[in-house]
């Protein structure tokens, strides 16, 4: 186990020291809490935070207090972190401890989910998807086709749903949706995956209606179901009855292991969340390939510059078409 203490200090006036079990904290000191918390962890404008009452630590001259993180509405999905707040209310603390005794991605829910690569692999990519997320499909691209084509048959990648609701109307209707086509056949299930990742403003539409979404979403997933000659009539009483408790358990498992933005990926367990750059990427995969005793493929040549006077076509101003 590891734990580092990472103290702010604050200028108030303190307020009597307390032993007792529990202790509400005046009303002045929690907003001075929260505004230290908010500034130093940076925590979005839209995040509820709730401090609890002070509670004995078993730090000397620390007592311990519970801050709670909530969105308006998903009050089902708040988080708490223990804090340490000193006895005479100046110095606030956060005690950070890891149990690294289990697996943490023991409890996650793979089993039955596509994969993609080699199902033999000894290293697993896992990916917290949401299917409205830009980054998400900025990841994905890092992903398909070139990082699978460079490890070949030595790397999977198993996508687990993490809709972010609160932004993003249609994401959870489009993971139900593409459940439904996994049901029958991972490679449809991947058709459409790709296809939301390449195409969500398409989705979306110039007016953002959800209700148009969800319609398209529908068509576009009959459309993989005939493409891939699945059966229609099953797949069309799956997305009519668009049932997320297969979601919802992935998302809390997500919860679980600290889950909290898209994309959040996994390689063989080591964490990452946001999009990385592809030789980042892959020096994640490297890691883990030597790890299992596997040497990996040997960094690719940059492309060779293109010639004086070439045609460049346009670009988004980073040199990409």
């Amino acid at each position: 186990m590891a734990a580092g203490l990472c103290a702010a200090q604050q200028a108030a006036s303190p307020p009597p020291a307390s032993n007792a079990a529990s202790q509400t904290l005046p009303a002045a000191l929690s907003r001075k809490i929260e505004i230290m918390i908010r500034s130093e962890l940076g925590v979005p404008p839209q995040y509820n935070i709730s401090i609890g009452p002070r509670q004995k630590s078993n730090v000397s001259g620390f007592d311990t207090i519970s801050v709670t993180f909530s969105l308006p509405g998903e009050s089902s999905r708040a988080q708490s972190l223990d804090f340490l707040l000193s006895t005479d209310g100046n110095t606030l603390a956060r005690l950070s401890k890891w149990d690294i005794a289990g697996d943490p991605m023991a409890d996650v829910p793979t089993a039955g989910r596509p994969v993609r690569g080699n199902p033999q692999a000894k290293v697993t990519i896992i990916n917290f998807d949401d299917l409205e997320c830009p980054y998400c499909a900025r990841l994905h691209a890092e992903f398909f086709p070139d990082t699978l084509n460079h490890y070949k048959g030595l790397v999977k990648f198993i996508y687990i749903d993490f809709p972010l609701t609160s932004i993003h109307p249609w994401a959870m209707h489009a993971a139900v949706n593409a459940n439904c086509l996994a049901a029958q056949n991972g490679t449809a299930y991947w058709n459409y995956v790709d296809y939301l990742h390449d195409h969500g403003a398409e989705v979306s539409g110039s007016d953002n209606d959800p209700a148009k979404a969800a319609t398209r979403l529908d068509e576009l997933a009959v459309q993989e179901a005939k493409r891939d000659h699945l059966d229609t009539a099953k797949l069309l009483a799956c997305t009519t009855k668009q049932d997320d408790s297969q979601i919802r358990a992935e998302m809390k498992a997500g919860d679980k292991i600290g889950v909290d933005a898209t994309p959040t990926f996994f390689v063989n367990g080591e964490r990452w969340s946001g999009i990385l750059d592809e030789p980042q990427l892959w020096t994640m995969i490297d890691r883990a390939l030597r790890e299992k005793g596997i040497t990996p493929p040997p960094a690719e040549a940059p492309a060779p510059a293109p010639a004086a006077g070439a045609e460049h076509g346009d670009t988004d101003g980073a040199g990409r078409k």
